[in-house]
């Protein structure tokens, strides 16, 4: 697992009716790994969220503390987008 590599975390409205969501890309492709970390996120952040394509969805901008749980974690993160 490569965590030199910086995370991407991004809000995003396209295509979900107006709707943020907070969206973590460039995560390792270890779908175990990415349930338990979607799953802690959720539970912290209070929100609903699912893994999609290699990627972690939250409800809402948990931008901060998304962040701040990654880095925890120990990968570098990147806030990008709007």
């Amino acid at each position: 697992m490569d965590k030199s590599i910086p995370v991407r975390i991004q809000r995003q409205t396209k295509g979900r009716k107006g709707k943020g969501v907070t969206v973590i890309l460039d995560l390792p492709e270890d779908p175990k790994l990415l349930a338990d970390y979607a799953k802690q996120l959720r539970k912290m952040c209070g929100v609903g969220g699912s893994v999609k394509n290699q990627t972690i969805e939250l409800q809402g901008d948990q931008r901060d503390a998304s962040k701040a749980f990654l880095e925890q974690q120990g990968f570098k993160v990147k806030l990008a987008g709007g």
